[in-house]
């Protein structure tokens, strides 16, 4: 327990962040367990705190016995610099220990540009960055979530990857650490054992040659015992696994400060940019009865006063109708009210909406993602320009008067018309709701555009295309900013450095490892923030490192060029991104699978073992 904490709470912005002690964290005595557990999240305690997975995993993992869970967060620079002044290790919320202490440190990645928070998180722990200089007695680091599926990166940082849904494979890789614990097994025998559990990649056991241009030549494991092939996890019992139902209520406002509540897993959509869409397959569903059931219990255990329907495309929910209106008359009288994520303009229901509305008035998000029907058909958005134009009339004919709008830039075979349909198709949103007469309408129309840079991803069609340079993106903004006319439009962008760095790292291989202990060193710290993203430091790691930034950034690659992270089964074939990447070329779409297979491969695939891709109703 850290004595002088107190001394420095009141010097920082957000002392709530470092406090511990919310309404339903856990607090056992750490005395009585046989594992120390630190989930840690290399961002800040808002962020970090309005993450589902990680509100899933605390809650599994402390109902062992066993276990104590604790959480850990990356302190804001005052923080971090007031803890190094004073000679404060980083601490977990719950005991205000260091986590030197526990058995094993977790960290989700979320996102490339967090990576350096994880290099610093360790060594504000007086923990060694590198695994391969670890002793037997320091911590087990794991790391796991979307960006561990390329794992590579970090490969000398983590000594255990977590390829999959983490509920049961964290309780696997527990009762084997218990086990040969009890054994007095070493540390390496654990991770020799752990290597042989499915979903479980240790990059020490494999060895990677290159070819003479920088490509992979090989990738095996140095024992014939080990798999050659890392299988993600599924959980295939989803209507019956673990969910938390007393969230952690925090002190302050964190950015998704409600009930979250998870209908299902997956999407049959088939967005050829989406990797969430991809990995996350099959779709599998929780039935209404079972979701009602748990929103009674997250309502009652909270007080919080909205529930967010969450997953990867909300209005394909089987039956979201019904389970829209099943809440809203249910908590009605107590002013509880459902919201919605960003939705699909084919999705877009009027009577839900004004259903929703009833309680609690929330904005309109929806993701065209593309300005024109050629990108969309390029990208497999499967909607039209005509979906959008009919739901934000809808919208506004309901009362809304607040719209976003989420677009990407730098998509393959993106042409300047194409970015300048974002603008145009902004302006359409805007006429519509002028189209709606006065007395139907709300007053004081605000539209937010919003531009993010297209980021190619492992395990997507477009995982061989190259980033759009750095200057043809400044172009397309410049583009758009000009083209916007209306006061009723606001324009928000993204910078390009940061997403060439991301691009990077989203497709690196193990020569980047080095390039982020020497930027973290050089001070990179929270890169996703962009007061505090400095390219500089980035250029001069690379460099320093003698590692070309382009060659993983703007390399288009062969299908037969084998891909850091290749030796990874997601389930879904490369045979079939490999289709879907000669489909974009040609601006095919392919229908939701729900409308019928389309091949992927999760359904021949071992890994699902009732071979159905999917739970719920089929559409119509």
């Amino acid at each position: 327990m850290i004595k002088n904490l107190d001394d420095i709470l009141f010097k920082v912005q957000k002392p709530a962040r470092y406090i511990g002690g919310e309404f339903n964290s856990f607090n056992k005595d750490k005395n009585q367990v046989d594992i120390r557990f630190a989930f840690c999240f290399p961002d800040v305690y808002e962020v970090g705190m309005s993450h589902l997975g990680m509100k899933i995993l605390y809650y599994t993992l402390n109902k062992r016995e066993d276990t104590f869970c604790e959480r850990a967060f990356a302190p804001w620079p005052d923080m971090e610099e007031l803890m190094r002044e004073n000679n404060i290790p980083l601490y977990t919320l719950e005991t205000k220990d260091s986590l030197k202490e526990f058995n094993f440190i977790a960290f989700t990645l979320q996102y490339e540009m967090s990576y350096t928070n994880i290099l610093n998180m360790l060594n504000m722990s007086g923990i060694e960055i590198r695994a391969s200089k670890r002793k037997e007695n320091d911590p087990i680091v794991i790391c796991g979530g979307p960006c561990a599926y390329n794992p590579e990166p970090l490969y000398d940082i983590a000594d255990i990857f977590s390829l999959g849904e983490g509920e049961e494979h964290l309780n696997d890789l527990l009762d084997l650490y218990k086990k040969m614990k009890e054994q007095g097994k070493s540390k390496d025998e654990f991770l020799k054992e752990a290597a042989k559990i499915e979903g479980t990649y240790v990059p020490k056991f494999y060895d990677v040659q290159y070819n003479e241009d920088g490509t992979i030549k090989e990738f095996k494991p140095i024992s014939d015992e080990l798999p050659s092939k890392i299988t993600k996890r599924i959980i295939t019992n989803f209507k019956d696994v673990q969910y938390p139902t007393n969230l952690i209520v925090p002190y302050t406002e964190i950015v998704h400060d409600r009930i979250m509540l998870e209908t299902f897993r997956g999407c049959t959509r088939g967005c050829r940019f989406c990797q969430a869409g991809m990995i996350y397959r099959p779709v599998r569903e929780k039935t209404t009865d079972k979701l009602i059931e748990l929103a009674e219990e997250l309502v009652k255990n909270t007080g919080y006063e909205e529930i967010s329907l969450t997953s990867l495309s909300i209005c394909d929910y089987s039956d979201i109708k019904n389970l829209i209106f099943s809440l809203i008359e249910k908590y009605k009288d107590k002013k509880v009210g459902v919201s919605l994520p960003s939705i699909r303009i084919d999705s877009f229901a009027v009577d839900l909406i004004k259903e929703i509305q009833k309680v609690r008035k929330t904005g309109l998000t929806f993701a065209p993602e593309a300005g024109t029907q050629r990108m969309r058909d390029v990208i497999n958005k499967g909607v039209t320009e005509q979906n959008l134009i009919d739901s934000v009339s809808s919208a506004f004919k309901a009362g809304w008067k607040t719209l976003k709008l989420y677009f990407m830039i730098g998509l393959p075979y993106e042409t300047l018309e194409d970015v300048e349909g974002i603008a145009e198709l902004s302006q359409k949103v805007v006429e519509e709701y002028y189209k709606v007469p006065k007395e139907q309408r709300q007053k004081g129309l605000k539209v937010t555009t919003s531009t993010s840079i297209f980021v190619p991803k492992p395990f997507t069609p477009f995982q061989w295309v190259p980033q759009d340079r750095m200057e043809n993106v400044k172009e397309k903004i410049g583009l758009i900013r000009d083209s916007i006319k209306s006061k009723r439009i606001t324009y928000n962008w993204h910078e390009s450095p940061v997403s060439f760095m991301e691009a990077i790292f989203a497709r690196g291989d193990r020569k980047l490892c080095d390039v982020l202990i020497k930027a973290f060193e050089k001070g990179a710290r929270f890169d996703g923030w962009n007061e505090h993203f400095d390219f500089d430091i980035w250029k001069e790691a690379l460099e320093e490192c003698n590692v070309d930034g382009e060659f993983y950034a703007y390399r288009q690659r062969s299908y037969d060029e084998i891909l850091p992270w290749d030796f990874i089964d997601v389930g879904v074939s490369k045979e079939f991104l490999i289709r879907e990447s000669e489909k974009a070329k040609n601006e095919v779409v392919t229908p939701d699978c729900r409308l019928g297979c389309k091949g992927c491969g999760v359904n021949t695939n071992k890994m699902l073992k009732e071979g159905k891709c999917f739970e719920g109703a089929i559409f119509s």
